[in-house]
């Protein structure tokens, strides 16, 4: 077994990241990586930090959160659960750039019509005008570059009313040794499986994330460590 280096994050690319990807393979992958993503107590990582920015605001205002890389829309109909079940008014919307990846997820959010999605990319205009309460990026910034990440946080900071929530991998062996264990006992889908590994070598050291929180200003921030693998950072303004 070759040694895995992570020393860096790896500039290969994945398949998910082709935005012309439809049909019977991505719909079948989205829900294998949204399944992935339960079992392993990811999206309870994003509920977690929705409550900490929401903690001090009344239940009587409405909240707008966004999902940036929203996938199949999974994070948000849990959202949406968890805001039935709270009381709170909730106004939620999808962001991807594969408009075949929007079109399954407002076909799994039927009844949930606080939930609406958009195809668009990040990096032009029309999202730069959008203004929300919390943005979430869920499993998203890892398929950035440095530069572009960078970038990119600063226009959440500036986008967002009360903050944002990342939730991403941990670059590591021992990460990618027990996902590939857990593929070969779980997961038939050779794209999930294949994309899976490359996203953990696209991932996280906590220095990586140490030195894009060093170069914002913000009232309160917090990088850390959760299971499976994952660093969980919370950015309040």
């Amino acid at each position: 077994m070759s040694k895995i280096s992570t020393l860096k994050r790896t500039d290969e690319s994945e398949i998910m990241d082709d935005f012309e990807l439809k049909g019977t393979d991505l719909e079948k992958t989205l829900s294998d990586l949204d399944n992935i993503n339960k079992w392993l107590g990811g999206n309870k990582i994003t509920l977690q930090g929705i409550k900490i920015l929401l903690r001090d605001q009344p239940k009587s205002e409405p909240v707008h959160i966004a999902d940036i890389g929203c996938g199949n829309g999974s994070i948000l109909r849990e959202i949406a659960k968890w805001g039935r079940k709270e009381n709170y008014t909730l106004e939620l919307t999808g962001i991807d750039a594969n408009p075949y990846t929007i079109e399954i997820a407002e076909k799994l959010s039927y009844y949930y019509p606080e939930i609406k999605y958009y195809s668009i990319d990040i990096f032009q205009d029309e999202f730069e005008k959008m203004n929300f309460d919390i943005l979430l990026c869920t499993l998203t910034l890892h398929h950035f570059r440095d530069s572009e990440i960078e970038e990119l946080i600063k226009l959440f900071i500036r986008q967002s009313k009360f903050g944002i929530v990342i939730n991403d991998l941990q670059r590591s062996e021992i990460a990618y040794r027990l996902f590939q264990a857990f593929c070969a006992v779980f997961i038939r889908n050779e794209i999930a499986r294949k994309d899976g590994l490359t996203s953990i070598l696209r991932g996280f050291k906590k220095s990586d994330l140490q030195v894009f929180s060093n170069k914002i200003l913000v009232k309160k921030q917090k990088i850390s460590w959760k299971w499976a693998f994952r660093y969980q950072w919370i950015i309040q303004k």
